[in-house]
């Protein structure tokens, strides 16, 4: 006989555990980090190395200090570091490195309670932080295959400082044969890790869609070249895997959609109208900021309740 069973919810029961979603970005971001080694050599693997390691580490001495269970393995000190080192120039030295780690990690990450429960993207953070306390080795590019021939290194603007396909072509940015951060040169990889990440159905494309769509409206409005604009920086990686974090970024598809469209927005004026050529991370960290009041704009209404009514004298 089949009895009706009354309980609270959640009633899904198809729980994916952390280690899984994590493992996945992981081998979403593989493409983008396979073509950073390929640009930019072996200073690649041992600054993303640098990263992970130090995240780990860092992870594991903060848990162990405050006296908290372990969570190293459920992969997302793995995932900060590489993401972390994607968002670095390759000729930064181990030691910055190590410093973005700590801030990530340790400031942002645990001393807010650990795995979400932090206000803003841990990486995202740190690569501001280290922005303005190393401006010079933070934004120090060199163009890709320098390795070959180190003695004639040329460092270079990135596509967004030149701003102009007559130095770098649609193919060009789309592949990745241009200056800047090891992870976001390369288009094509970051796009082939979006469409795994939303094929396994670990990010809504809500975000992404509406923060690259948003850009590209608003850079055609403004006259600038849309389709350079979106592939031109970091885009692609903010966009996929930075404005989908589930700990800073609202839970329903129209917070994320108004989530995406804040990012289009302060980026392109960040790009258009100030000083500084990107401004990918600085819209994300300011929606990070505004995360919990899009989530009490767009909350759903739940289903039978009624709106309190103030008492009139």
């Amino acid at each position: 006989m089949n009895k009706l069973v009354v309980s609270p919810s959640p009633h899904n029961e198809n729980y994916v555990k952390t280690s899984v979603i994590m493992l996945n970005v992981i081998i979403a971001l593989v493409p983008a980090f396979v073509m950073s080694v390929y640009y930019f050599g072996w200073r690649s693997i041992m600054l993303s190395a640098v990263c992970i390691v130090s995240c780990v580490a860092f992870e594991f001495a903060c848990r162990k200090l405050m006296k908290r269970d372990q969570t190293i393995g459920d992969l997302s000190a793995v995932v900060t570091g590489l993401i972390l080192a994607m968002n670095l120039p390759v000729t930064l030295p181990p030691w910055i490195a190590i410093i973005g780690s700590f801030v990530a990690i340790v400031i942002v990450k645990q001393l807010f309670g650990g795995i979400g429960q932090n206000f803003a993207n841990p990486a995202i953070t740190a690569r501001i932080v280290l922005m303005v306390s190393f401006p010079s080795a933070m934004t120090e590019w060199v163009y890709p295959f320098w390795y070959r021939n180190p003695t004639d290194a040329v460092s270079g603007a990135t596509p967004l400082v030149v701003n102009s396909t007559e130095q770098f072509s649609y193919l060009d940015l789309f592949l990745g044969k241009s200056g800047g951060c090891l992870g976001e040169t390369c288009a094509a990889a970051l796009l082939a890790g979006g469409i795994y990440l939303i094929i396994r159905k670990i990010i809504n494309p809500a975000a992404p869609v509406a923060f690259i769509g948003t850009l590209g409206l608003l850079s055609a409005v403004a006259g600038d070249d849309p389709l350079y604009q979106i592939l031109s920086g970091g885009v692609f990686l903010g966009a996929f895997f930075m404005a989908t974090d589930y700990a800073t970024t609202p839970i329903s598809t129209k917070g994320k959609v108004v989530f995406g469209i804040g990012c289009g927005i302060i980026t392109f004026v960040i790009r258009h109208f100030g000083s500084y050529p990107e401004g990918v991370s600085f819209s994300i960290l300011l929606m990070n900021i505004l995360t919990p009041y899009i989530e009490q704009l767009t909350r759903n209404k739940v289903f039978g309740a009624k709106e309190a009514v103030k008492n009139e004298k």
